[in-house]
């Protein structure tokens, strides 16, 4: 019974609902809390039924229902934007993970961006743990034995991409906006997207990372992101099948997500927002460097290609060629070596400069007109990326 809850993997204290049981629930806490790293276990969780006695300002909900234990991020006022008190559990009583966000705007929006700079510019440890609990967590989705289920039903970037696209199943809906816009607040799309990114389809994951381009509904089951489409209205019915399934496998949760697809009427599905700009994204975006790029899509002239030309000479020259190379790299590496190289990144990131300006100019003064430094991709030498690719000796990502 021990073993069944000691694989936590939190984001930090508190914020969490939970059982309260007496005795018993302290003695397996504090026999967790032995075994483990108290860093990463101080709370132990056990799945209850949905009740009355969940905190309504609780920041996680995590249930037992049927088969499957339940993930619920709530933090909707904040389009549940993963912070240091959100926590995932997986229980090895429960046959099926389903994770959801509560409102109807958002899956999970991303991280506490402005909390991050603040810290970082303050010095404070946030910034280092921040990444690595998060990027844990990440490892743990993507190695997770029991069949996952993420329903991002709404608005789906950075954080909530590393909650959702690690797993088996992502089921997009009408409302889904996914998007990994890091470049332009001078970071990069990490939470693994050094892994999945560079093994969808042709160029389209580097098109993504650079451009930050956005994509919506059926084109993010299109791009290869979400395996699965299901309209809105019908993934609460969705969710309760899942739940009363008897011991699933991910052949059986498969069939059902296949058949709740398969509901929707085809002539309503538009084509893919890309489709007429594929053969050009893999042309232009096959290169050998950001310049490269960007000396393509000079030399194309299309609307399309003066389009991202445009969007591209608004990003961090810092990271833009950061991400170029991160994606290069990822596309041979593992998961759990995609993270720990994206772990080295954010904390070169927490040293520069164009995180905390890009932060300032798009999500605080909203100006947006960040000063990049250095301003030319020309000026971002290979010295400098090879400092922020490399190693942190004892201070690396261990998983």
């Amino acid at each position: 019974m021990l073993r069944s809850h000691l694989r936590c993997f939190r984001f930090g204290r508190g914020g969490v609902t939970q059982s309260q049981e007496g005795p018993s629930w302290r003695t397996r806490r504090n026999t967790a809390t032995r075994l483990m790293s108290a860093r990463r276990i101080n709370i132990t969780v056990q799945h209850l039924n949905m009740s009355s006695q969940y905190s309504s300002d609780a920041e996680v909900f995590l249930t037992r229902t049927g088969c499957a234990g339940v993930i619920t991020l709530n933090r909707p006022k904040s389009l549940n934007a993963l912070n240091l008190n959100m926590l995932w559990q997986e229980d090895m009583d429960t046959f099926l993970v389903i994770i959801k966000g509560s409102g109807n705007k958002a899956f999970c929006a991303g991280g506490d961006i402005v909390a991050i700079r603040n810290a970082g510019k303050g010095g404070d440890r946030l910034a280092q743990e921040f990444f690595k609990e998060e990027y844990l967590l990440n490892n743990a989705v993507g190695n997770c034995k029991k069949p996952y289920v993420a329903f991002i039903d709404g608005i789906t970037m950075g954080g909530g991409v590393g909650l959702s696209v690690h797993g088996h199943f992502r089921v997009a809906s009408e409302k889904t906006l996914f998007a990994m816009p890091e470049t332009a607040i001078g970071l990069f799309p990490d939470v693994g997207g050094g892994y999945f990114l560079p093994r969808l389809p042709g160029k389209i994951g580097l098109f993504l990372a650079l451009t930050g381009f956005r994509l919506k509904g059926r084109d993010v089951q299109y791009a290869g992101i979400a395996t699965h489409f299901v309209e809105s209205e019908k993934i609460p019915s969705l969710e309760k099948d899942l739940i009363a399934m008897k011991r699933p496998s991910k052949e059986d949760i498969a069939d059902l997500l296949n058949c709740y697809q398969n509901k929707d009427t085809p002539g309503e599905a538009k084509p893919f927002i890309l489709a007429e700009h594929l053969d050009k994204i893999n042309s232009l975006f096959t290169a050998n460097s950001v310049e490269d790029i960007f000396g393509k899509l000079k030399k194309d002239g299309s609307p399309f290609a003066q389009q991202q030309l445009e969007v591209l000479s608004k990003m961090s020259p810092t990271s833009l060629k950061m991400t170029f190379r991160q994606l290069k790299l990822g596309s041979t590496l593992t998961l759990q070596d995609v993270l720990i190289m994206e772990y080295r990144l954010s904390q070169a990131c927490m040293r520069g400069h164009d995180f905390y300006e890009g932060v300032r100019a798009v999500l605080i003064d909203k100006d947006q007109n960040p000063k990049w430094k250095p301003r030319r991709l020309e000026d971002v030498t290979n010295e400098y990326l090879d400092s922020c690719f490399a190693s942190l000796g004892s201070n690396d990502l261990k998983i």
